[in-house]
């Protein structure tokens, strides 16, 4: 062939900055492109000689002492015409109406449309040299420093395929690393088609032994093969076993627990697309922790967690998703087509739904042993998506102090009569044990609600769970369920003294926001209790959590029990220390009920709790 030299395009000066700084957003990227090509140019050879029972491989070789990175393929090579074409003239439309398509724009073609993954290599490389050899062509030798000016010459390869050899730039030199390599490697190429070698050259440094003797130089070690070119995704679930779902989750993720279950995509129709996606065990504070889910395109890497393809609340699942029809742009990290994703995610949104479904149906006691570790990430679902509600809405599980597990619907069929369309709830069961134990003396459950996305889930379900006038109250917002039926004089009795113990209590506390009740409990034994206005406490609970507390009162009204014999003896008792005392001491015993006392008001109850002992023993 003739010499020759010159410039990839007019414009090329133009176009090299924008691979640089613009194209690809981490440099690490070009080994994933420079071993896809090889890849392809393999695909290529086998369609044109499918009978072919060749051993196809591409191998990188890093060469630390010469400062090279070598990528080499046994595909189907390039004659000079071809790398004239898809070389210097950077693909079919050139450098012009590349720069004129999409310069300055977020999104670009799709990665191949401009050869432009070739390009990619002088991110990290100071002069770069293709080696090329076609079927019963000649072998060609391009190379170039910048990416702009070129020189082509006849070749040295004598066998079919291509070598690209990255003479490493003194800025990019984390690339002539063993470790970093291969790190690359494992990330992007786990898991192409084609087997992907990595292969290290070592200098040979001479050795004596102690008796002066040059030892032998040790084995050259073998290329190490990267990647499973037929990964667990790629099979179909019927014959896929349980171990080999759990042995592919460990050895993807780098971890010793097991999921708790996983759903196998597989479907080539109106879209092709296979994976795994896996539940792991979460966390009630879910909020901080983020799953994994890996993305392919025909088996090559692209990214983790695209969120325009993998629904937000399910990025709390590890996974893999691989689809060749992706519409990516040239950096192959951005989707730019919203009608095809959205169909995609919408796909991925309903297998998983059907998965719950499918084990709420048909294993509802593996279900109920996986529903404290799901549960938040379903519930951030429903409130993320109203079609994923609709779909999982009736297997939302209610797990009671008791440890059992009730839908909505169970849990007020259950209780019909009695509470209306009430749930009664506590959000800290051992905080809350005192009450909790009155509603059990009742016969009525109460379901445990203390995650942190419970709060938000809650007003979720009372406004749009589908259920009419359903509510969910703590099991101090109210004191109707333990208050028993009184005739009419009582009930004026009764009221009649509110005022004179609101004087009392507001000034034995100090609280001048409390409001007192006066009432007949069913249990005589209990002296007071103190309930919360469930809307107010919420609303102030949710204030603290978004960091804008409002200060807003409490709303706390104490609800004294007139059977009880401390209270009656409260009632009729002179004004005085003693009596004071006791109306502190009653109210603080009552909230304790709900949440223990802290810092400076333990104290003051000890302090308290002593004086009316010694009032006691001089009685």
């Amino acid at each position: 062939m003739t010499n020759q030299q010159g410039n990839i395009s007019i414009h090329a000066q133009n176009i090299m900055p924008i691979i640089k700084r613009w194209l690809y957003s981490d440099k690490d990227i070009f080994l994933r492109e420079l071993v896809s090509n090889g890849c392809d140019a393999i695909t290529k050879h086998k369609m044109l000689h499918p009978a072919s029972d060749e051993a196809y491989r591409v191998t990188v070789t890093l060469d630390e002492k010469a400062g090279e990175l070598r990528v080499s393929d046994n595909g189907i090579g390039m004659t000079a015409e071809e790398v004239e074409k898809y070389i210097n003239q950077v693909a079919f439309s050139g450098a012009e109406e590349f720069l004129k398509n999409y310069e300055g724009e977020e999104k670009g073609g799709i990665i191949g449309h401009f050869g432009l993954g070739f390009y990619s290599a002088f991110m990290v490389a100071a002069k770069v040299v293709i080696e090329t050899l076609s079927e019963n062509g000649t072998p060609v030798r391009w190379e170039s420093e910048d990416g702009m000016a070129f020189a082509m010459s006849e070749g040295s390869r004598t066998e079919r395929g291509t070598d690209i050899i990255l003479t490493v730039s003194e800025e990019e030199k984390e690339f002539l690393q063993e470790y970093r390599v291969r790190e690359v490697l494992d990330r992007y190429c786990g898991f192409m088609n084609t087997p992907v070698y990595f292969d290290v050259i070592k200098e040979e440094v001479p050795v004596t032994t102690a008796e002066g003797e040059e030892a032998p130089a040790p084995e050259k070690k073998e290329p190490v093969l990267i990647n499973a070119t037929a990964p667990l995704w790629l099979k179909a679930p019927r014959d896929c076993t349980e171990d080999e779902y759990k042995q592919f989750y460990r050895d993807v993720f780098h971890t010793f627990e097991d999921p708790l279950f996983y759903v196998h995509l597989n479907v080539d129709y109106p879209f092709n697309l296979k994976g795994i996606l896996y539940f792991p065990k979460l966390t009630n504070d879910f909020g901080t922790r983020e799953g994994e889910i890996k993305l392919f395109s025909g088996q090559v890497f692209v990214a983790n967690n695209i969120k325009e393809v993998i629904p937000e609340f399910l990025m709390l699942l590890k996974g893999v998703i691989d689809c060749p029809d992706l519409p990516l742009n040239v950096s192959r990290s951005f989707l730019q087509n919203d009608g095809y994703v959205k169909k995609l995610s919408a796909y991925i949104t309903r297998k998983v739904a059907d998965r719950l479904t499918g084990l709420f149906n048909t294993e509802r006691e593996n279900y109920q042993t996986y529903w404290d570790d799901i549960h938040p990430f379903v519930k951030y679902g429903c409130m993320r998506d109203s079609k994923f509600f609709e779909q999982v809405k009736d297997t939302l599980l209610y797990k009671t102090t008791k440890g059992e597990y009730m839908t909505v619907q169970e849990y007020l069929s259950k209780h019909e009569g009695r509470l209306g369309k009430k749930i009664i709830y506590t959000n800290d069961p051992t905080r809350q044990s005192a009450s909790v134990s009155m509603y059990d003396a009742e016969g009525i459950d109460v379901v445990v609600m203390d995650a942190l996305i419970d709060l938000n889930f809650l007003s979720f379900m009372e406004y749009q769970g589908g259920v009419e006038d359903l509510k969910f109250a703590r099991v101090d917002a109210d004191s109707d369920t333990f208050t028993k039926d009184q005739t009419e004089d009582e009930k004026k009795l009764n009221e009649g003294r509110e005022a004179a113990m609101a004087e009392l209590f507001k000034a034995a506390t100090g609280k001048d926001d409390l409001t007192v009740k006066v009432t007949a409990l069913k249990d005589e034994s209990m002296p007071a209790i103190l309930t919360q206005d469930e809307q107010g406490r919420r609303f102030g609970e949710m204030s603290r959590i978004y960091g804008q507390d409002f200060k807003l009162p409490e709303m706390h009204t104490l609800v004294l029990n007139a059977g009880n014999a401390v209270v009656q003896s409260l009632l009729t008792a002179e004004a005085g220390e003693k009596r004071d005392l006791m109306a502190a001491q009653l109210y603080d015993l009552a909230r304790m009920s709900t949440r223990p006392l802290e810092k400076d008001e333990i104290t003051t109850f000890l302090t308290r709790s002593n004086r009316l002992l010694e009032l006691l023993a001089k009685a």
